[in-house]
């Protein structure tokens, strides 16, 4: 069933009575009832209204991927091509990570809805429909995994950049988050296939808060942010998806080149957790410290009782124990 017609018609956030929509896509009553069950079932709220007829309030912004094009750089297209937007799919990831074992080398794929959309440690990602941001790049690096170290610290700056002009309480949370106002506004999930020293594949998926509706609160672990808050509700996604996407290859750019070097002084600058007492989380391992910032290579600089100590991985969050006196 073909249900983005009758999402077009709605997009506007006006009234539409059933009668009229059926005319204007050629299909009867009865259809569009059952387009309209299709459309809830995505978790999409439609208004029904006796007399006035069916609304999504606030209208909805479809993701165009001829629009988020033709906003793109000359060399983010040259390098990406044309954006592969899904309707709806099981994770971005999992759809770029087949294009490379199809052979592709970069692309992107964007959804308007996630099914299974997932983050660091199996968590699920929430993913309502047409709300905010899910999309996944595929680039290949020639110079083995080694070389990829500090890659989701840039993933965030990336983000951090883009959404500067929007709002200038951006920060990041190692090793690759994007706070607003001390609570998530992004994510960031990596998964590699390739060889130790020689070319691999890396799908870094994004998930960006654009407009999360109030109702998916429930079902969100930690305190979170969207954009759609502190802007009036007024985000345009596709054009916020074309500004991730240029600095997002921008940064790739100089990476793949210069490694996390030249993005250290950048996060620290930028870290939410900088200075604070944090603990480290690996598995059923729990390490507590003072952030003293980041290496050259992205990880973790960790000043603990015994010394300073580098954090390759785990999940940090600040700590609420007292320091050892």
């Amino acid at each position: 069933m073909n249900v983005v017609p009758l999402l077009e018609c709605l997009a506007d956030g006006h009234y539409h009575s059933g009668q009229a929509i059926g005319e204007r896509l050629g299909i009867s009553r009865a259809a569009v009832w059952k387009q309209m069950q299709a459309i809830r079932d995505l978790g999409v709220v439609i208004e029904a209204v006796t007399g006035k007829g069916y609304c999504i309030q606030g209208g909805l912004e479809l993701l165009d991927a001829a629009l988020i094009e033709s906003l793109l750089l000359s060399q983010v297209r040259a390098a990406l091509g044309t954006p592969d937007v899904r309707f709806s799919t099981g994770s971005t990831n999992t759809d770029a990570m087949q294009k490379a074992q199809a052979g592709v080398e970069r692309c992107l794929v964007l959804a308007e809805h996630q099914a299974a959309g997932r983050g660091r440690r199996g968590r699920q990602w929430v993913s309502p429909f047409g709300r905010n941001l899910y999309m996944s790049m595929l680039w290949t690096f020639q110079n083995g995994i080694a070389a990829l170290e500090g890659l989701s610290l840039v993933c965030a700056l990336a983000v951090k950049r883009s959404l500067q002009a929007i709002d200038s309480d951006i920060s990041v949370k190692w090793p690759n988050d994007v706070y607003l106002d001390g609570k998530k506004l992004a994510g960031i999930l990596l998964e590699v296939s390739g060889d130790v020293s020689g070319p691999c594949r890396v799908v870094m998926g994004i998930g960006l808060n654009a407009a999360m509706p109030a109702e998916h609160s429930a079902a969100i672990d930690q305190p979170f942010a969207d954009l759609a808050s502190g802007n009036n509700g007024k985000i345009s996604r596709n054009s916020l998806a074309a500004g991730v996407i240029n600095e997002w290859v921008k940064v790739l750019a100089q990476f793949e080149s210069e490694g996390f070097e030249p993005f250290r002084e950048e996060w620290m600058a930028s870290d939410c957790y900088l200075g604070q007492r944090v603990e480290i989380r690996a598995g059923e391992h729990l390490t507590l410290g003072r952030h003293a910032g980041v290496d050259l290579s992205g990880r973790l600089l960790l000043d603990t009782d015994v010394g300073r100590i580098t954090v390759a991985g785990g999940e940090l969050m600040p700590s609420l124990r007292p320091a050892a006196s």
